[in-house]
């Protein structure tokens, strides 16, 4: 549904629990002699047992896949690349090749997720997966098998993050959406705040048995995965129907409150995979929300770097893994209040562009001075500044590539998958030290025009709104005639 008048906005947990009662879809008969007051509460003890059954399962998922794909900067600090006898280039290849691997895959991996009657079991399968290819890390000899290891790695990696984007878009609505994808990417940032102290924890084991600490790291990583991924897939529902603990009438009300803001309910045989690829390729919202999204990466990939960022403020390997926790676990804080607020005011826009503007100056900052407590103070900026505004990005793709859900699912795989690209040349950026006057002057100038597609992407669907208004807008990349026919409007 469109945005509601501004006094008629709630809280974010409040719209979880209430849909507006002039949604033209039928209330189901076995919520229809219920009170407002009624509704709303079996609102929220159903959203509540949904929420406790797959948000945290997704949160631990992303930390591992995090911890997995980001522990190489850790070994390097714990002597692989002198083990292994890796040069500077070698090193950073071994970064950007994962992501080869993991853009390849993206677009036919969700597009399946997308189509399959199970995407829970297939999205666990390939956390357990890459939890082998992980530890199996652990063994290798040569810069040859750490290449083909982070190779594969990617590519197997690649079916969570999209899978997890439209698997939560399956059970939320748009005013429900932004808060649920917060608490999804707030795993990755609790993985890259206790990476560094898991690390610290497992190179104490170094030696023991004749293998070196960063074999270890990898080795421990990698079971854990494939242990948790095994139990995950017994939770984890593959459909509303199949979420555990909530009685008929719980189910119905889910289902009517996805539906009312939907415009209509998901039909996963409505169009085939490649029909809604060409579908979601064809949209103009498409690359303005890749414009936005992919100059925001560009500037997140300092994080690929961050351990090795924050040795330039000259501590010792232990005290950098721990000064490398507090501007995570405030991104974590951040991107709560953010997308709660979002979702409560259901505006995206400036919920992109203010984090993106603190991402400026960050930047800014970290070009200008070395002195150890400004280019602190940048660090505690960055990761709060654009993986807020990374949030509520996500969440407007989502809500804006709506139907048919096989479209939804291939633009964002399509969408996150060309905005993973900065990730392979980005590392070569990384290469002089303290200064890394190259590295932060890209990532200025991609916030900068971060703003600008935000603007666009803004000023184009505000446009699109107005066309719907007016009963105008019939083509292709409009919401489909039985959502315009429900009164759909984009969130701006």
């Amino acid at each position: 549904m469109g945005s509601p008048p501004k006094d008629e906005k709630r809280d974010s947990f409040d719209d979880a629990a209430a849909v507006e009662h002039t949604s033209p879809l039928c209330i189901p008969a076995s919520l229809a002699d219920l009170t407002p007051d009624a509704l709303s509460r079996l609102g929220r003890s159903a959203t509540l047992k949904m929420d406790l059954l797959i948000v945290p399962a997704l949160c631990i998922m992303y930390i591992l896949n995090y911890l997995d794909r980001q522990n190489i900067a850790s070994a390097k600090l714990a002597s692989i690349t002198t083990d292994l006898k890796l040069n500077a280039v070698q090193y950073q290849s071994c970064i950007s090749l994962l992501f080869v691997g993991y853009i390849l895959m993206q677009v036919p991996s969700n597009i399946l997720v997308g189509k399959i009657t199970m995407p829970a079991t297939y999205i666990c399968a390939a956390m357990a997966i890459w939890g082998v290819v992980s530890a199996a890390t652990g063994a290798v000899q040569s810069f040859t098998g750490l290449l083909l290891c982070r190779f594969f790695l990617g590519f197997v990696e690649a079916v969570f993050f999209p899978g997890a984007l439209y698997y939560l878009s399956m059970f939320y609505n748009r005013r429900q959406y932004t808060l649920r994808v917060a608490l999804l990417y707030s795993g990755s940032q609790l993985g890259n705040a206790f990476g560094g102290l898991f690390a610290v924890a497992i190179l104490k084991a170094d030696g023991k048995h004749g293998i070196e600490g960063w074999r270890w790291l990898f080795i421990i990583e990698g079971v854990a995965t494939i242990g948790i991924a095994l139990i995950l897939m017994l939770i984890l529902p593959n459909s509303m129907s199949t979420v555990k603990g909530l009685s008929q009438q719980e189910r119905d009300w889910l289902v009517w409150n996805f539906e009312a803001d939907q415009g209509q309910r998901d039909d996963k045989n409505e169009l085939g995979g490649w029909e809604a690829f060409k579908m979601a390729a064809a949209d103009p919202k498409t690359y303005l929300l890749m414009g936005t999204l992919h100059m925001t990466y560009v500037a997140a990939t300092v994080t690929s770097f961050f351990p090795s960022v924050v040795s330039t403020l000259g501590y010792s390997r232990n005290i950098t893994y721990v000064l490398t926790a507090p501007p995570y676990l405030l991104c974590v804080v951040i991107m709560v209040i953010n997308s709660v607020h979002s979702d409560r005011t259901q505006e995206r826009y400036w919920h992109i562009v203010a984090p993106l503007i603190f991402t400026t100056i960050a930047n800014i900052i970290a070009i200008s001075t070395l002195n150890t407590a400004a280019r602190y103070v940048s660090m505690m900026l960055m990761p709060g500044s654009f993986y807020g505004a990374t949030v509520v990005i996500l969440s407007w793709v989502a809500g804006s590539l709506t139907q048919p859900a096989v479209k939804r699912a291939a633009g964002i795989a399509f969408i996150n998958a060309v905005c993973n690209t900065p990730n392979i040349w980005s590392p070569y950026l990384y290469s002089h030290p303290p200064r890394y006057v190259d590295a932060f002057s890209v990532n200025l100038a991609a916030s900068v025009l971060a703003v600008a597609f935000a603007t666009a992407t803004m000023l184009y669907l505000k446009k699109q709104n107005d066309r719907l208004d007016n009963g105008l807008d019939t083509r292709a990349s409009a919401p489909t005639a039985q959502q315009q026919a429900a009164g759909f409007r984009y969130i701006i």
